[in-house]
């Protein structure tokens, strides 16, 4: 089984991608346990490895990470939760898109704890919400990298972040949608009760990756 790390405070984004390189290496090349992360972060942009520098509003507002995840910009920053998620694929599921699947119905499920709909759309990852008279907007986004089938980075879901922040950005290179939150849903769970509900929701949403949810 997984070993679940959940933090109470933002972690510096550098500090976590090396936490991260270092135990998807273990995993592979040690039989290190594999790990569910959620944590947070300050506020930053991150620039995955299709990021287009256009995309990018307002270089000096916060910190640019580069980041090996595939996508475009994205944003982090407290009222986020940021799940990372590192399994070993080769043992449990050798399928990247049935993969992603499973954390946007993760995202989905965890949602629906908090009386909000998420739906996937035909064409964009993540997890998005109908805001009503033909309006989207994206709730949880999903950025990931996998290395000799092991997995990294994961989801970020917006539980009560500044929305303000994704104003430097066109986020995930995406102009024609904006982003939305729990709170700004009229949801305000607290991020121990989104945690909860992450864990509780993880296997159902991971079941064809060999988690059984009557028993995790």
């Amino acid at each position: 089984m997984p070993e679940w790390r959940i933090d109470d405070a933002d972690q510096p984004y550098a500090a976590a991608v090396a936490l991260m390189d270092g135990r998807a290496a273990a995993i592979r090349h040690e039989g290190a346990r594999e790990l569910i992360w959620l944590t947070g972060h300050p506020p930053l942009y991150t620039a995955g490895s299709s990021a287009d520098a256009a995309e990018l509003l307002e270089p000096g507002r916060f910190p640019v990470f580069q980041t090996g995840r595939g996508g475009k910009h994205t944003y982090h920053g407290p009222g986020q939760r940021i799940a990372y998620v590192l399994l070993d694929l080769k043992a449990r599921k050798p399928d990247v898109r049935s993969y992603v699947h499973a954390l946007e119905e993760w995202a989905i499920l965890t949602l629906a704890r908090f009386a909000v709909r998420g739906e996937r759309r035909e064409g964009r990852i993540g997890v998005w919400v109908d805001m009503g008279g033909g309006r989207e907007a994206k709730i949880a986004a999903i950025g990931v990298r996998v290395r000799r089938w092991v997995t990294l980075h994961g989801m970020s879901l917006n539980v009560e972040p500044d929305l303000a922040h994704y104003a430097g950005i066109i986020p995930c290179g995406i102009a024609d949608y904006g982003v939305t939150s729990l709170a700004a849903l009229g949801q305000y769970p607290t991020m121990p009760e989104v945690d909860v509900a992450l864990k509780e929701t993880f296997a159902e949403a991971f079941r064809d990756f060999g988690f059984d949810p009557d028993l995790d």
